[in-house]
């Protein structure tokens, strides 16, 4: 009878352990896809728009180099076509939204996207110079990723578009224990701050408007349940299991 109620147990212990395997559910992306091409009814085109505190580079030319010089800020002044060796100072959008630009003076650009901006600053420039040419370059633009992630931190991003999965992927992807159902998107925006539900299991992420990230945004991964519990068990868990195991198997001997 001892013996039985032994193998009880260990049925009984087997049967929990294979209860308490994840779900494919919980760990497997985008599962509403069928494996069938699908095309969206609605591509989402994001263009990041300027904020406060935003840090951007802007560059004129034109074919008359020297008429251009005044329009550029340089960290001196520049006489001739020093401006070539020269480097320039990036401009910092304000409390107010607005930027110092040389010769035209304080210029509205929150809330505008680089390529508004370019079309705004084209024709107030159209004034001064023929034909001007203008690069706008966003300076800060960096998503954090925190989290159940391989390598959490905060990315610069070169060309002022990345998407969630994109993010994700330079983070090098979930760990096993992330929740996908539930990843916590944080954006601050004219002033406020953005508590937004991203559902990673669901091909609905692609039609989203936040599938694009935006400057400043960071994307939180929360750990499951199981991931939880194993963070509130002691550190001589093991040390418990060691013995319990070691317990089981003197017991075993003597009862054969």
């Amino acid at each position: 009878m001892k013996m039985n109620n032994l193998q009880y147990i260990l049925i009984l212990c087997i049967a929990v352990l294979i209860s308490s395997c994840a779900s494919s559910e919980k760990i497997i992306y985008f599962q509403d896809v069928d494996g069938l091409a699908v095309v969206e009814d609605s591509f989402v085109n994001f263009e990041p728009a300027i904020q406060v505190g935003d840090m951007l580079a802007i560059n004129i030319s034109a074919i008359d180099a020297e008429a251009a010089i005044p329009f550029n800020l340089y960290e001196s002044p520049m006489v001739g076509n020093g401006a070539a060796n020269a480097k320039p100072i990036d401009y910092l959008v304000d409390a107010a939204g607005d930027i110092h630009f040389p010769v035209i003076g304080k210029l509205k650009v929150a809330g505008l996207t680089t390529k508004e901006l370019n079309k705004k600053l084209s024709a107030i420039l159209s004034d001064y110079i023929k034909k001007p040419i203008i690069n706008i370059r966003l300076m800060n633009f960096k998503v954090t990723v925190l989290g159940q992630v391989k390598s959490p931190g905060t990315y610069t991003i070169p060309n002022e578009r990345v998407s969630i999965i994109e993010a994700i992927g330079l983070a090098g992807d979930l760990e096993i224990h992330g929740k996908r159902k539930n990843v916590t998107l944080i954006r601050e925006q004219q002033g406020k701050r953005m508590f937004v539900s991203i559902d990673l299991t669901s091909k609905k992420l692609f039609s989203s408007p936040y599938f694009y990230l935006a400057q400043n945004d960071v994307l939180y991964i929360e750990p499951n349940k199981t991931q939880v519990n194993a963070a509130a068990v002691g550190a001589n868990t093991g040390v418990i299991l060691s013995a319990i195991s070691i317990l089981l198997s003197v017991v075993t001997i003597f009862l054969i």
